[in-house]
């Protein structure tokens, strides 16, 4: 990177605070905005800007780099991509980009059409326009939107600032007119109740927590809508849903081990909630309603799920009746009902499966073609159909789209994403490998490179991890990774303990105090590729994001000599303040994955052994890209802002540091499509600039 202007210092102010006979001192904590979630502190954003300024002065150099690596990915982008139509009652419905857009069209059309299932071009009408909702705006995202029941009313949530505190409005689909209907504050999405005159939202409180279930009726005004259910548990978050029949509304309550569900009447909206299962530690189910009868997935009795019925006349625990039993090697991830049959989602050894079942409970397993791939339950909200639509994808195929017709179990290709300026599969191969962890765990790695890319070491190595919340990493399609394949990098997936990749035992063994194993895993993946051949010491690039980055945090203090770059978008990295503070809107939650260092001093102590921020110490560092977002309610932007600020004092190399904070985004970065696409381009440019790969 180019001799510019030497990095911003935040100075150091005194603060310390005490916890089980501890003192810890954090002379960055003024970083936080004492008026959080409003961030107008002059000293706090001098700061964030002067970085800014800094990430701008030592990139530009390589502005040309980012722009060819950008119009690279932008040109695998289909500029006029639009999915596949999906049929809802009466209306056939699509989203679609105009050329060049970063936003999407909503359109609709009668079903009776002739060519209804193939999207006619004459009869088509919009019902929602993203670029126009967005102008104006730095940041914009559509919530949740749902059509009422009748066909005639949308209502929508937006995002304009990347809180994610959405604000919902009413549109009459007729005459294409807003109703006087807003609410401010909400999750974003609503259950309509049978009758289409009012629905069901979900309500944030001052910390972002979804904890309330309103109903509104329209007309009326907000300030007299009924509160349904309300959750005095801080740790827990309220969810709102709707049965695949559409005749009883989900209320959802849970953290990230313990749920509860309670049932509404779609027809009877302020009749008392039925509750489905009393919450107890560690029980977590799920709910649907197939017409007759309620299917429910449960892990009352394996971790990796069963699923159960229960009668229409009675949902409670006690009438649960087995239908799938659990399976050490079967684990149970979703479900989707259909008046004859349910699909379930199953991962099988690691391997992603759909199970077809049939009111007779006779199973039919989805053949897919390849034998690594990533396959889903895709867009089904047809109740009754014989038609199931799935998605596909591996490492070298690119996204697909089909149609399963069970009469015929045939899978129909309704769509391949298209790679505009050009994709030959062939001249890439995927490989998966199991590395031995230091305790003795086989570690699954999903490889991607170019046929003609050697593993004997010479090659860079780009290697992504997560590792948290039971989320697994699959091995699918990015087109954007091809921009590194090309220039010769080998991409790898580590699928670490934490994820649920190979069951919910997976996940247990990298949270809480065996969090540990987590990034274990990760340097352990890393150390098995270089010996394989994948890629060599100094030469390796890493990535993860949120939680991620905090992995990302801890491997570079655990073994920095083996990365040569390192990208870390808006990390968790100063983890024991976070979960110490109950103000946060997500530490009440967290207690469950991390925790409770408040209560508990082994935990307190755990959490400060790891956590990135506190065990930074003064040595080298590898090169650094720390992102965050002003307006984050998930990673504080403080979080990567101090990260940075103290590694900055501490570090003995000359290394490149960079922060770029998002002035007017959240958690998820930019939101046009294509300005997604430009900061992945910046990562790319950093990560081959500082590993003098700029040839």
């Amino acid at each position: 990177m180019s001799e510019l202007p030497t990095p911003p210092l935040a100075g150091k102010r005194p603060h310390s605070y005490t916890r089980h006979g501890i003192t810890i001192e954090d002379q960055w904590h003024w970083l936080r905005d004492p008026g959080y979630p409003n961030v107008d502190d002059a000293d706090v954003l001098a700061y964030l800007t002067a970085e800014n300024d800094y990430f701008q002065a030592k990139m530009s150099p390589h502005k040309e780099l980012t722009e060819a690596i950008f119009e690279e990915i932008k040109a695998r982008e289909q500029p006029d991509l639009s999915s596949v139509p999906w049929k809802r009652g009466e209306w056939y419905y699509q989203w679609r980009y105009e050329d060049g857009s970063q936003y999407r069209m909503w359109q609709r059309w009668p079903a009776d059409d002739p060519n209804a299932r193939e999207a006619p071009t004459t009869n088509a009408r919009m019902i929602l326009d993203e670029p126009a909702l967005a102008e104006g705006f730095e940041y914009f995202q559509l919530g949740a939107m749902s059509v009422s029941n009748d066909g005639a009313l949308l209502a929508y949530g937006t995002d304009t600032d990347g809180s994610e505190r959405y604000t919902i409005v009413v549109k009459n689909l007729t005459t294409g007119d807003l109703l006087g209907d807003s609410i401010e504050n909400t999750a974003g999405g609503v259950v309509w109740v049978a009758e289409d005159a009012s629905f069901f939202y979900v309500v944030l409180d001052e910390n972002w927590r979804p904890y309330q279930v309103r109903l509104h009726t329209l007309g009326e005004p907000v300030e007299s809508d009924s509160i349904i259910y309300a959750e005095s548990n801080p740790g827990f978050f309220v969810g709102l849903s709707f049965t695949s029949s559409e005749e009883y509304v989900v209320i959802s309550a849970g953290d990230h081990i313990t749920s509860e569900d309670r049932l509404i009447p779609a027809s009877e909206p302020m009749a008392e909630p039925i509750l489905v299962s009393p919450r107890r530690t560690g029980h977590e189910y799920w709910v649907d309603h197939q017409g007759d009868r309620f299917v429910i997935r449960t892990n009352d009795t394996h971790k990796n799920n069963r699923l159960v019925t229960a009668p229409e006349d009675d949902p409670t625990e006690k009438s649960w009746t087995p239908l799938v039993d659990g399976s050490d090697s079967n684990y149970i991830r979703g479900f989707d009902v259909f008046q004859d049959f349910i699909a379930v989602q199953e991962r099988v050894n690691g391997l992603d499966q759909i199970r077809l079942l049939d009111r007779a409970n006779e199973s039919t397993y989805i053949d897919f073609p390849e034998a690594a791939y990533v396959a889903s339950l895709g867009n089904n909200p047809e109740f009754r159909t014989n038609t199931l639509r799935l998605g596909y994808s591996s490492m070298v195929t690119p996204d697909t789209v089909y149609d399963y017709h069970l009469d015929t179990r045939e899978l129909e290709p309704r769509q391949v994403r298209q790679i505009p300026s050009g994709y030959d599969g062939s001249e890439y191969v995927s490989e998966r490998v199991m590395a031995t962890a230091r305790d003795g765990t086989k570690v699954p790695a999903s490889i991607v490179r170019r046929r003609d890319t050697p593993t004997d070491g010479s090659a860079p190595l780009y290697l992504y991890g997560y590792g948290a919340y039971g989320l697994a990493m699959p091995p699918g399609f990015s087109s954007s990774r091809l921009s590194l394949l090309d220039r010769g990098f080998i991409y790898a997936i580590a699928h670490i303990r934490g994820g649920d990749d190979l069951g919910y035992h997976w996940y247990e063994d990298g949270k809480l105090k065996k969090r540990t194993n987590t990034f274990n895993d990760f340097v352990d993946v890393a150390r098995s590729l270089i010996e394989r051949g994948y890629g060599s010491e100094g030469r390796v690039a890493i990535a993860g994001g949120s939680a991620g980055g905090q992995l990302m945090g801890a491997v570079v203090n655990q073994a920095p000599e083996l990365w040569g770059a390192v990208a870390a978008h808006v990390p968790f990295v100063d983890v024991l303040n976070t979960i110490l503070d109950e103000t946060l809107p997500l530490t009440p939650i967290e207690w469950p994955e991390w925790g409770n260092p408040i209560e508990d001093k082994d935990a307190f102590e755990h959490i400060r052994s790891y956590s990135p921020y506190d065990q930074l110490t003064r040595r080298d560092y590898p090169p650094m890209l720390v992102t965050g977002g002003l307006n984050d309610p998930r990673v504080t932007y403080w979080e990567p802002a101090k990260y940075v600020a103290k590694l900055r004092t501490l570090k003995t190399d000359d290394n490149l540091l960079l922060l770029k904070t998002n002035m007017g985004a959240g958690h998820g970065g930019r939101s046009g499509r294509y300005e997604s696409l430009y900061e992945t381009a910046e990562e790319y440019t950093f990560i081959l600039a500082a590993m003098g790969l700029l040839k």
